[in-house]
């Protein structure tokens, strides 16, 4: 399996389980969540996207990707036009390259071991 493990793809099957994880959670409809105060101060046509009550529900309600490019199609043929397995593999790069995990506990390093221990006696 080493030979054909995709570290770029590890990382989009992750983001995926983060939109996926947010999806079960459900959607909320409640009067402050839905800004029906804000709807009805500002109107028909008005514009929302810049209000403070979008951006503080924005980073809860909506999944911040951080390989999917959300942009306007010209702004990312602008910036190269990488396709998702290129910033894939850049930011699984990136993540073997730089990050520093936590030791686990002895205890649970010890649990781990007998388990791998018991599974190859089979």
């Amino acid at each position: 399996m080493g030979m054909t493990f995709s570290f770029g793809q590890l990382v989009i099957d992750d983001e995926i389980a983060a939109m996926v994880k947010r999806v079960i959670c459900g959607v909320g409809f409640d009067d402050e969540l839905m800004g029906v105060d804000l709807i009805k101060e500002i109107g028909i046509g008005g514009h929302f996207l810049a209000e403070r009550h979008v951006m503080d529900h924005l980073a809860t309600e909506q999944i911040q990707a951080t390989i999917i490019d959300r942009r306007v199609r010209e702004d990312w043929q602008a910036d190269g036009a990488r396709g998702l397995h290129q910033t894939a593999n850049q930011k699984a790069k990136e993540i073997l390259e730089n990050h520093k995990p936590e030791p686990l506990p002895d205890k649970m390093v010890a649990e781990l071991k007998r388990i791998v221990k018991k599974a190859e006696s089979f």
